[in-house]
């Protein structure tokens, strides 16, 4: 199995300056776990934040999240791969680089991201696939 079956292509993004208030916003309206925070020029790369960095960098700490912009806590770069990679490969990577979500470029633009969630779901799909052809 590809990287593109399984990938969730509905990706939210966040401007870099937004404080971590207006993320917080967000991904509780849209009930999700990270956005991907847009690059701040063209020499900067794409981030991401997550509701675990919120946590533990911001409200851990008893910081402002009416303050502190999402460049601030952001992750750079985002961990990669392309639509074609294999499954076990991106299990591999997501272990070693001990990370939750990978995201899928094709030419420069994220075009999707798979979290431990979506790799979960496909393998219970796969096996239950599986029975049935039995």
């Amino acid at each position: 199995m590809k990287v593109e079956e399984i990938m969730n292509k509905k990706l939210q993004t966040i401007e870099p300056d937004a404080t971590v208030y207006d993320a917080i916003e967000r991904l509780v309206d849209k009930r999700i776990r990270s956005l991907v925070v847009k690059p701040e020029d063209e020499v900067d790369v794409y981030g991401v934040i997550t509701v675990r960095d919120i946590v533990f960098k911001v409200i851990n700490k008893a910081l402002d999240i009416k303050k502190i912009k999402v460049k601030e806590i952001a992750s750079k770069p985002l961990v990669s791969v392309s639509k074609d990679t294999d499954i076990k490969t991106l299990i591999n990577l997501m272990a070693t680089s001990n990370i939750a979500r990978v995201f899928v470029f094709e030419e420069g633009e994220i075009i999707g991201v798979v979290s431990l969630l979506d790799i979960l779901s496909a393998s219970i799909i796969e096996r239950a696939k599986e029975r049935q052809c039995l």
